[in-house]
C-alpha cells in the first residue's frame, strides 16, 4: 500500500458558537472539503444546498459568512472524527483501528444549551455511538440523537427533496415524536 493511501486524514476545529442549539454531525472531511479548507466542500455535496434552503447560508457566499449564519442561529457542525486513515473520501474506507474520536465531553460542557445532535448519515451515527457515546456522562441535560440522510454525493438513493423535508428539524428544533426542543 503507498504512503498516501495510509496517510492519517485530520478533521478541522468545530464550527460553533456559544449559544449552539443543534450541532450535526459528520463523520471526517472528505479530500475536496480538505483541499478546500471547509466543511461539506464537495461541490455535489447539499449540505449547503439544504443550509441556504434552511437559513439562507448559500454556496455562493463566502465561507467565512455561512459560518457566521450557522453561528447566528444557533447552529453548530463538526464532525465525529478529529483524525483516522482513510483513502478516498468514502466513509466506508475509514480505517475504524485507527479512528480517533474528538472530545466532545469538553465541546458539550463548553455549550450546555445543545438541545439537538444531528448526525449527517449512518457512518457519523455508527462511529459516535462506538467511539464517543460509551465516554460520556448520562445526564438531565443530554440532548436528543437524531440520524439524517446523508448530504454526501455518494448518497443518491435519496431525492434532494426528501433529504431537505428530513433535514427541516435542524431548523424547527423539533425530534421526530414533534415534541418543540
Amino acid at each position: 500500500m503507498n504512503s498516501e493511501a495510509r496517510s492519517i486524514t485530520t478533521g478541522f476545529a468545530p464550527i460553533a458558537g456559544p449559544g449552539a442549539t443543534v450541532l450535526i454531525l459528520g463523520s471526517l472531511p472528505s479530500r475536496k472539503s480538505l483541499e478546500r479548507h471547509q466543511y461539506y466542500g464537495h461541490p455535489q455535496n447539499a449540505f449547503w444546498r439544504i443550509m441556504n434552503e434552511l437559513f439562507g447560508a448559500a454556496a455562493s457566499l463566502p465561507y467565512e459568512k455561512r459560518k457566521h449564519i450557522l453561528i447566528r442561529n444557533g447552529i453548530a457542525v463538526w464532525d465525529v472524527l478529529a483524525a483516522s486513515v482513510r483513502p478516498g473520501s468514502l466513509d466506508a474506507s475509514i480505517e475504524r483501528g485507527t479512528a480517533r474520536a474528538n472530545n466532545f465531553r469538553a465541546f458539550f460542557a463548553d455549550h450546555p444549551g445543545l438541545q439537538l445532535v444531528c448526525f449527517n448519515g449512518r457512518a457519523a451515527e455508527t462511529l459516535f455511538r462506538r467511539l464517543v457515546a460509551p465516554t460520556l456522562e448520562k445526564g438531565s441535560n443530554t440532548p436528543v440523537f437524531q440520524t439524517l440522510p446523508s448530504t454526501s454525493p455518494a448518497h443518491a438513493a435519496m431525492r434532494y427533496e426528501a433529504k431537505l423535508e428530513r433535514w427541516r428539524i435542524v431548523k424547527s428544533g423539533r425530534d421526530t415524536t414533534g415534541e418543540q426542543k
